[in-house]
């Protein structure tokens, strides 16, 4: 639950793997931490703790739970903010659904999720639901841009002890395909409102018959902001992928469909649904409408379909049918399991997937089990020449020689809800033939497209000072690195072209345009490539979504994880939000610890993030007490990579708890040998001695712990007390700490 106290540090509560490592983590921090006087508070921030506390109409008093994240939302515009914050679920609607049945199912008497909602009861149940799906924690708490990049240490283990790279070959046929018109790169048109256009606008739909629906309404556009509208066909997308899918079958490559069903909460799963009803053809064709009533979502995934399927009277003629199509492999999740790309919108998202594939050497797995090229299907051209561009690159280059390249860091534009396309209720799907348009308070029509039923039309928005205190971070990044700097700005594509026009003069007025290119992204990229091929540093200065595309790519390539980055974000108004590194939330590790009582999760990205929080205190409080807790952390942090003491994969090896052990034990020495501070070195000295005497009774004891099932008591709301059983199963290690 939420500390009461008020806290220096807060960390959050979140889900899957990094949860379940807090339970082990945390406790050491807090103990660490007391002793420079510093208390390290929570927010739930969780997939469970948001639905909690969306509904506490329906729930009684001793099960309702504050909304944090809107306190955290209300914390992060103030000086005072200091946020920890790791990664957490974006919800699709099957995880969403999944974690109100368990929720339900643990006593908490919430509503179910209206899939189809026809009451203004319903209606208002599904509002309120929707809001949480997709991304959205990170647009309330990135009130500043990203800073994210390999801290010096990381970057200098990975070269040092290089990770799998499978090789690449000129004669690959992996690919990416995409929509070669018609989508959401084409039909993109852009403006920045002026003093005259500011004020409250509004989304209109006009139908054919001239009846108008207003689907958002006070939609306030500042003087500055840069406001987008575009929209995909669908008409043209059903008949790419038709195509996409003869094509990977003349080509004898696995056919592999990459999104982002859960940030992009509204338009990637409407595009999902597409690729299911396409890859079922004839089938979905005859017997759609019936696989609907039977409860089946192609939204929801080939999984959801196929569960719907067996309900149905006529179900094994339907599977017969499904059995005798003529489709080339798949792309398998679990080759094992039978659970393909197309079964779980959320099981596969494009800034994993397509890195894992290109860490392969082009390769996926399909229903055997068997490794193989493949067809990556990005229908949206707004990013997917980045992909496309490092596997061109990659095939003639071969694979990255990870012992000599360099670094690419991030600059990312992502303050106050910059470029959430897809996140928020700006993005519609087409009711009926007519126009959507955006009216001004002024009542000029800003934007409008003309468009048919089941289009999906999206708008976002990007306010003046974000971008102009991006353009100061990339700045100020340039200098103090002095590496090659590229601003990735497509001069042919609407919304970029505007962001052009502040980022120019910007640069000239400080003197420092002929330190910065400024490149469409597939040039970006070749660019970028080369420069660490040849072992030197870049800095991509991007927008939201290729922020977060990247920090998975380059990483994922350099450091064989995006889990270890460091990444800050400058809160505008003067605070600190620490994230731990990109990554996602791990659902596979959370499958091994349930299994094996194994968690392999990294906790790399924590340590990071800790360290430049302390140092952030000791800076913005003048706590020097803090500063030679954080000095030491990171002296830690490189102590486990110097020694090897990061998690293992496997069961029987060492794995996130004795990762933690070893933090511990690297803190406390650094701690009790440091001269800045003579009362932190007597506290720690004692504490040092016994975590090395004892080292080996507690590697002992939490390695007696793996090798059977963990009882977590849930999986999105676990049992506190059972977590902290699996998770600090060193009584020896506890008694120290405690």
């Amino acid at each position: 639950m939420t500390d009461t106290s008020k806290p220096d540090v807060l960390y959050t509560i979140v889900d899957e793997a990094p949860e379940l490592a807090s339970a082990s983590l945390l406790p050491i921090i807090r103990s660490f931490a007391s002793a420079a006087g510093l208390n390290v508070g929570t927010k739930d921030i969780s997939l469970a703790g948001r639905i909690i506390s969306t509904f506490p109409e329906s729930l009684p008093a001793d099960l309702q739970q504050s909304d944090d994240l809107a306190e955290l939302g209300t914390l992060v515009k103030t000086p005072e903010a200091n946020v920890i914050k790791l990664p957490n679920i974006s919800a699709s609607v099957p995880q969403l659904v999944g974690a109100i049945t368990e929720l339900q199912e643990k006593g908490y008497t919430l509503p179910d999720y209206p899939e189809d909602p026809q009451s203004d009861e319903e209606k208002a149940i599904r509002a309120k639901y929707d809001a949480i799906k997709g991304s959205a924690v990170n647009p309330v708490l990135r009130e500043g841009n990203s800073d994210r990049r390999a801290a010096k240490a990381v970057k200098n283990y990975a070269q040092n002890n290089p990770h799998s790279m499978g090789a690449w070959v000129a004669e690959s046929k992996t690919k990416v395909s995409s929509m070669p018109g018609n989508d959401f790169y084409a039909n993109e048109v852009s403006a920045t409102i002026t003093a005259a256009q500011a004020g409250d606008a509004k989304i209109e739909f006009v139908g054919k018959d001239g009846n108008t629906t207003v689907l958002k309404d006070g939609w306030p556009l500042d003087e500055g902001t840069i406001a987008d509208a575009t929209f995909m066909s669908a008409k043209a997308l059903a008949t790419f992928l038709a195509g996409s899918i003869e094509d990977t079958k003349a080509d004898g490559t696995m056919f592999s469909f990459h999104m982002k069903a859960t940030m992009m909460k509204v338009s990637d799963p409407i595009i999902f649904g597409h690729a299911v009803k396409a890859w079922l053809g004839p089938v979905w064709d005859a017997h759609g409408e019936a696989i609907a009533a039977a409860g089946g979502s192609p939204n929801s995934g080939l999984g959801d379909v196929l569960a719907a399927i067996e309900t149905m009277d006529n179900a094994d003629a339907i599977k017969a049918e499904i059995a005798a199509l003529d489709r080339p492999s798949m792309y398998m999740v679990d080759s094992d399991k039978g659970i393909t790309n197309l079964h779980v919108p959320s099981d596969v998202i494009i800034d994993a997937s397509m890195p894992a594939v290109i860490r392969a050497g082009g390769k996926g797995w399909d229903e055997a089990g068997n490794k193989g090229d493949t067809n990556c299907v990005i229908p949206d051209r707004c990013y997917s020449t980045v992909y496309d561009e490092t596997i061109n690159f990659f095939k003639a280059n071969g694979a990255l020689d990870v012992t000599k390249a360099g670094a690419v860091a991030n600059v990312g534009l992502m303050a106050q809800k910059a470029e959430e396309y897809g996140s928020h209720p700006t993005t519609f799907e087409a009711p009926a033939d007519g126009t959507i348009r955006i009216v001004l308070a002024n009542g000029e029509t800003l934007h409008s497209h003309d468009v048919e039923a089941g289009d999906i039309w999206r708008s976002c928005t990007v306010k003046k000072a974000p971008i102009e205190n991006w353009i100061q971070l990339a700045m100020d990044r340039q200098r103090l690195t002095g590496s090659e700097a590229i601003f990735w700005l497509d001069a042919n594509r609407a919304h970029d072209a505007q962001l052009i026009e502040y980022v120019q003069p910007a640069l000239e007025a400080a003197g420092v345009a002929d330190k910065f290119l400024t490149m469409a992204p597939r040039e970006a990229t070749r660019q970028s490539l080369e420069t660490i091929t040849a072992g030197k540093d870049s800095i991509a200065i991007t927008g939201n979504v290729l922020r977060d595309y990247l920090t998975d790519l380059f990483p994922i390539l350099e450091l064989g994880t995006s889990a270890k980055m460091l990444s800050i974000v400058k809160l505008m108004n003067g605070g600190g939000l620490f994230e731990t590194g990109a990554g996602g939330s791990a659902p596979k590790h959370v499958q091994q610890l349930v299994e094996e009582n194994h968690l392999r999760w990294d906790s790399m990205g924590e340590f990071c993030a800790l360290g430049e929080s302390l140092n952030f205190i000791a800076d913005a409080q003048g706590n020097a007490k803090a500063g030679v807790l954080g000095a030491a952390a990171e002296i830690a942090t490189q102590g486990i990579l110097d020694n090897n003491k990061s998690p293992s994969r496997k069961v029987g090896e060492p794995d996130n708890r004795d990762s933690h052990y070893w933090f511990a034990r690297y803190w406390a020495e650094a701690l009790a040998a440091q001269t800045g501070d003579a009362d932190m070195a007597a506290h720690f000295a004692p504490i040092a001695e016994k975590l090395a005497a004892n080292e080996d009774a507690i590697v002992s004891e939490l390695a007696a712990a793996q090798g059977k099932p963990a009882d977590l008591g849930g999986y999105y709301k676990t049992d506190p007390v059972k977590t902290a059983a699996v998770m600090r199963p060193s009584a020896t290690l506890n008694a120290i700490i405690d």
